[in-house]
């Protein structure tokens, strides 16, 4: 994908960026000219790998903090360094997310303590350490990820769908706070991207519904859509990008499907 060097010279923090969309974020802003601090799990030698190739390809500056998401200190030194590492922290991505998939009876209170802790409280960490930053600024942009799941239910996903509907609450009240000062807060609201989430969901939800893996992908996950693919990086990629933007600047506060048509129904 190519892009222009609009970013130059600003730094982004992206929370789980270490796979998946997380990743795609990370490198379409340093494609735009940002500087990366990188964040998540993984082997070590393959985060360092992921961190140098980023690097060279894109001609940025790219470091990696390990933050554990579960805790909420860790958030904070992780703030705290992007902003120590390159004077300035001018784009927050809120990425980092787990998933279960269990009926509610069944549903192991441990999973759910950990999903509304990584999935949306970790944001709230996140989003308070940086907000002064960014307002001493006097410009900021943070991003959500939320998924579909943000403004619609699915069953067995309790958690997530929680964790979710309370990042976009979490946004709308963040963009009211940060507006006056030049700070936007938006949440990117994908439908179904073949993850390494998604897939691993797939066996669990057959499980759960009696289905085959076929099935799942058919009849659950791009049942509702009106395109019937998958989302694809490339498409919340150019979103973020314009939302990071100064193009952006006017839009604030909402939570943006990118879902081939699943909320229309």
């Amino acid at each position: 994908m190519s892009a222009s060097r609009s970013l130059d010279g600003q730094t982004a923090l992206i929370t789980g960026s270490t796979s998946g969309i997380g990743l795609q974020f990370a490198k379409g802003l340093a494609e735009s000219g940002a500087n990366i601090v990188l964040n998540g799990l993984g082997d070590e030698a393959e985060i360092e790998k992921t961190r140098a190739e980023l690097a060279s390809e894109c001609g940025v500056e790219v470091r990696y903090h390990p933050a554990n998401m579960l805790e909420p200190d860790e958030i904070a030194y992780m703030v705290a360094f992007a902003k120590s590492e390159f004077g300035r922290l001018d784009i927050l991505v809120c990425n980092a997310g787990i998933q279960h998939v269990e009926k509610i009876e069944d549903f192991p209170k441990e999973k759910w303590d950990a999903i509304i802790a990584i999935n949306l409280s970790s944001a709230f960490h996140a989003i308070k350490h940086a907000m002064p930053v960014m307002k001493a600024q006097g410009r900021g942009r943070i991003v959500n990820l939320a998924s579909v799941h943000g403004l619609i239910s699915s069953p067995f996903k309790s958690a997530y769908v929680a964790a979710k509907h309370g990042m976009v609450g979490l946004t709308k009240t963040v963009a009211q706070e940060g507006g006056e000062f030049g700070v936007t807060c938006n949440a990117i609201c994908p439908g179904y991207v073949k993850t390494p989430l998604v897939e691993a969901q797939i066996p669990d939800q057959a499980k759960s519904r009696g289905i085959s893996e076929e099935e799942v992908v058919e009849k659950v996950f791009l049942a509702d859509t009106f395109t019937k693919k998958f989302t694809d990086y490339d498409q919340l990629v150019g979103l973020l990008r314009y939302l990071v933007s100064d193009a952006g600047a006017s839009t604030t506060g909402v939570a943006i499907p990118v879902d081939g048509g699943w909320l229309t129904h």
